[in-house]
């Protein structure tokens, strides 16, 4: 396993499902896995899923800057941090954001989020 490949593999499905049907995100979280959306501590697989389409914009556009990963304990676990640019329908401008996710391997051969940090980064 090519950790790289697999963190590239992950923002490039996660930023996509965002940004297309964030309701899609449901399966890449479990009951365990907590978010931090600017601060605001959520746990649970529902409660993440009800947080990210509660937001308040129909659509946006993620453009990725750089991804970085690094392998996290005895697990199989992965670190990905994500920097880069959101852009929300009828904005001129972009924002720019940081998001840290924690995955770990399920017995299937897949990962999920167990971790999720996200940031605005405000000039």
């Amino acid at each position: 396993m090519d950790p790289d490949a697999v963190a590239k593999a992950f923002v490039e499905h996660y930023y996509t499902t965002f940004d297309a049907n964030r309701g899609g995100l449901a399966n890449l979280y479990q009951d365990g896995s907590m978010l931090t959306f600017e601060g605001q501590k959520i746990q649970g697989s529902q409660n993440i899923v009800a947080k990210l389409t509660s937001l308040p914009f129909q659509q946006c556009q993620h453009s990725i800057t750089t991804v970085d990963c690094q392998p996290s304990g005895p697990a199989g676990g992965m670190l990905v941090f994500v920097s880069g640019n959101l852009k929300l329908a009828g904005e001129q401008h972009a924002l720019k954001f940081s998001q840290m996710f924690h995955l770990m391997p399920t017995p299937q051969g897949s990962f999920y989020v167990v971790n999720d940090i996200f940031r605005l980064n405000y000039a």
